[in-house]
């Protein structure tokens, strides 16, 4: 790995884990599925707009295409759609927590279903993430959590999981821009059918709101999204997926500076012991190849 795609890997860990603290900031005073919807339209629309500009088509393969719509519905629509939804009711920083526990997810489903075998250290990767999870869960659960809301970011999670495993087929082939676009158009269209159907448009207007939105639809919708494909595209998703154990950190570091959420002892050791959990695996399957 050379210093470029660490470079790389570190903005994107960093961007991604601020995108939970920014969602915060907007479903507090916004419907949260119009806002996503909105959001996706903008980012998908500017970055078609760039892709054309640099000369890159819209023709993609058939596996782009493939893993431009699953990506875009179970991404963006699924996975951050609940998110966005479930952070009207629970802190950024449980909803960074939980979505953090997705490479654990991926090394799981490559054994379930996938057949893979798991070495020793991703095993200890995969109970120390489950661990980590329930110290965390048990704490919060003692807090009065909202368990809709908890439920909602599991679900996303899955989606997440869904996504990655099919991200593969949508890096190969160039494009990247474009593919990144029409991802979010998916997202945007596949988000738009219930955020008309169950939302009404209310809006507490601020400069802190217009802030959250501009920042989200550029940097971890449009900048992180992109960033993502590149380094999977130079070092493989195994080894990229390595920078999301600095999630747990980064996520729950940056709600409590900007947003001034509360962690307990239980929830360091519980993100300390998951971010262990994720390298372990992610180390383990390099290993393995």
């Amino acid at each position: 790995m050379d210093l470029r795609a660490i470079v790389m890997g570190l903005a994107f860990a960093a961007m991604w884990s601020s995108a939970f603290t920014s969602a915060r900031i907007i479903v507090a005073d916004a419907p949260p599925l119009t806002a996503l919807a909105l959001r996706f339209l903008l980012s998908g629309v500017l970055a078609v707009l760039l892709a054309r500009a640099m000369g890159q088509s819209w023709r993609l393969t058939r596996s782009q295409w493939r893993g431009t719509i699953v990506f875009g519905i179970c991404q963006n629509a699924l996975y951050l759609g609940l998110n966005f939804m479930a952070m009207q009711t629970i802190q950024a920083s449980l909803a960074a927590i939980i979505a953090s526990t997705m490479p654990l997810l991926v090394a799981f489903a490559g054994w379930a279903i996938f057949r893979e075998t798991v070495r020793p250290l991703g095993l200890v990767g995969l109970l120390a993430g489950v661990a980590g999870v329930v110290l965390i869960m048990g704490a919060r659960l003692q807090g009065g959590v909202d368990l809709y809301g908890v439920a909602l970011c599991g679900l996303g999670v899955l989606s997440l999981t869904a996504a990655t495993l099919s991200l593969r087929g949508a890096t190969s082939g160039g494009n990247f821009l474009m593919v990144v676009g029409l991802q979010m158009l998916v997202g945007s269209a596949a988000l738009t059918v219930p955020a008309v159907a169950f939302e009404t448009w209310q809006v507490t207007w601020s400069s802190q709101l217009i802030a959250a939105f501009v920042y989200t639809t550029l940097v971890p919708g449009l900048a992180a999204t992109l960033v993502w494909f590149l380094l999977v595209d130079r070092i493989g998703a195994v080894k990229a997926a390595t920078f999301h154990f600095l999630n747990p950190f980064l996520g729950v570091a940056i709600a409590a500076v900007l947003l001034g959420e509360e962690l307990g002892a239980g929830d360091i050791l519980g993100v300390a012991i998951i971010a262990f959990g994720i390298l372990a695996v992610q180390l383990s399957r390099q290993e393995r190849r």
